[in-house]
């Protein structure tokens, strides 16, 4: 017997129940047309994942079942084609225009065919971890779900049983074995896992773990896309009962990946195409790439604008924004200060030149003055210090959301992790705009990535977009004479190490010093840690990369006294 598979790896709009609608029936067509028997989207697809608070708006709720018979209707002249949904579903019929309850709601997969419901399975373990925060929506389910596939040639009796397990119910054994109990022999699962480095890797040899210890083959619908700071990367795939990878899809692309399914007596074959894994940069690259595009697209933005200074934060993004948006939509200002050196806006108007985009160059010196002029009653007989500093800053903030109120494009700020950490960053300065595109990028991997991107044009934008001097040269924020980053932060080696195990490993300090970190750097930068929370509140939104990021997965309270 043999059977085709389609796993619907798309890019879902979060509250988009027309659109994502026309998605899924769209590929149900394309489906059917190649001759697959079933069609798996990614979990909560039909209202894009994650909703938060809307699942908590009966019209939403409302909405969303009106959104899953419209695709019921759309799809019930499919003959031979079984549609598996991901979508919320209260417990109670009959519960339109109610208030919700976490006690009457669920992550679920309903089973479709000729346009009728056959099963409807509800996730069984909630995620309340990092970015995820599902027990406050959803109630966990206790069924199990075992639906027949019919055979493509229509045999009489001849079925392929097909388990349900949604996202996290297959990183348990007990849901898996359970399908298994009631006759399971494939596992379907739908997915919306958050992207962080080395995640589908992870992902891949969690489910290994699953099919080997049930010996069940397994296909995985995977979302792809970006929702506010967090990034899909797509890569769905299937496994053979021995945990060899039979199909893999491109990361970070949508795709309707395909899945043969042989089933010969009890042995069960599954084949499809192997998309080799990307490189640790690559990954990170097309995760920004998608996190910004989406950002910008989904939220209607014409463009994105952006402070070119000439360091290397700024032309990472750059590179970032144009592989994402294209030259056209993306456009720069350089706004030199009377500390600027001469190279910084050279490199700038190189670099612009190199990637197309539009460059402008205003000048700050003269509203430098004139700020400074207005204050000089106050500040009289008083040194210039960071006062001085961050007033330039927030010119140039100013001057940027000037021209994004006057233009539409959205500002995309510059910081990078290590300066998210440890409060190196200007509020309404350079913490100024829309979107921060490397919030979850330590200074370390800036540099990394712009050595990658320099060697690699994965968009087609164009080579060696960087200057190599941006690159090499000391970074400064050029807000006082001779500046250097070093001056007040230790060396970016050291200060990144420190808040990758303090901030995203939550280990002590004196568990880092006993590893041979100097106590006075431990101590200087769990110190900045701690008292910057107060700016990180008020930045923007930033794509999450990592395992811990400046967002949903870091919440400490601004006024604290522990120290540990």
């Amino acid at each position: 017997m043999t059977f085709k598979i389609c796993l619907a790896q798309l890019n879902f709009v979060v509250g988009d129940l027309a659109g994502n609608v026309r998605r899924i029936v769209a590929a149900a067509h394309e489906a059917h047309a190649q001759g697959a028997q079933l069609l798996v989207t990614p979990e909560l697809a039909l209202c894009g994942y994650a909703a938060e608070d809307l699942f908590l708006r009966p019209a939403f709720l409302d909405a969303c079942d009106d959104a899953l018979k419209a695709i019921a209707a759309e799809t019930a002249s499919l003959n031979g084609l079984t549609l598996v949904v991901g979508h919320p579903v209260r417990q109670q019929a009959g519960a339109r225009g109610r208030s919700v309850s976490v006690a009457q709601l669920f992550n679920a997969a309903t089973v479709l065919r000729h346009g009728q419901t056959l099963y409807t399975y509800a996730k069984q373990h909630l995620p309340n971890y990092q970015v995820f925060d599902e027990r406050r929506y959803f109630v966990p389910g206790d069924q199990t779900v075992v639906f027949d596939l019919p055979d493509a040639r229509g045999a009489s009796g001849a079925s392929l049983r097909c388990g349900l397990l949604i996202c996290e119910d297959a990183w348990f054994d007990a849901p898996a074995q359970a399908a298994k109990a009631a006759g399971a022999e494939l596992l379907v699962v739908l997915n919306a896992s958050p992207f962080h480095a080395g995640k589908g890797s992870e992902r891949e040899a969690t489910m290994r773990e699953r099919v080997q210890s049930t010996g069940l083959p397994l296909v995985y619908a995977h979302l792809v896309g970006g929702q506010d700071e967090i990034v899909f990367e797509g890569r769905s795939f299937a496994l053979q009962a021995t945990g060899d990878v039979a199909m893999r899809a491109e990361s970070f692309r949508e795709n309707l990946a395909g899945v043969l399914v042989e089933k010969a007596q009890a042995a069960i074959h599954l084949e499809g195409a192997v998309v080799p894994e990307h490189g640790f940069e690559a990954e990170l690259w097309h995760a920004l790439v998608l996190g910004v595009r989406d950002y910008v697209g989904k939220n209607g933005f014409p463009g994105a604008l952006l402070g070119l200074s000439g360091g290397i934060d700024s032309a990472l993004v750059l590179a970032i924004a144009v592989d994402a948006l294209g030259k056209d939509r993306v456009r720069t200002v350089m706004m030199p200060s009377p500390y600027t050196a001469d190279i910084s806006w050279i490199d700038a108007r190189d670099m612009a030149e190199r990637l197309g985009v539009r460059h402008d160059e205003i000048n700050i010196a003269p509203h430098f003055e004139a700020f400074k002029a207005s204050l000089a009653f106050d500040f009289a007989g008083l040194p210039e210090d960071t006062t001085e500093e961050n007033l330039q800053a927030r010119i140039r903030g100013t001057l940027l959301m000037a021209l994004s109120n006057k233009f539409g494009s959205i500002v995309l700020t510059t910081g990078n992790k290590s300066e998210m950490a440890t409060g190196y960053c200007t509020l309404y300065g350079d913490m100024a705009g829309g979107f921060a595109v490397i919030k979850d990028v330590v200074k370390t991997m800036v540099f990394r990535l712009a050595w990658w991107r320099n060697a690699n044009d994965p968009y087609g934008t164009g080579s060696n977009p960087i200057p190599e001097r941006i690159i090499i040269r000391p970074p400064s924020a050029e807000l006082r004479p001779d500046q250097k980053d070093q001056d007040s932060l230790p060396e970016y080696e050291v200060l990144d190490a420190i808040i990758q195990r303090y901030m995203e490993n939550d280990e002590h300090p004196a568990d880092i010093v006993a590893d041979g970190f100097a106590q006075a750097d431990v101590d200087k930068v769990t110190r900045l840690l701690r008292i910057n929370e107060y700016k990180r509140r008020q930045a923007p939104v930033g794509i999450r990369v990592t395992h811990r990021s400046f967002g949903k997965d870091w919440r400490y309270p601004i006024t604290s006294k522990y120290r540990g």
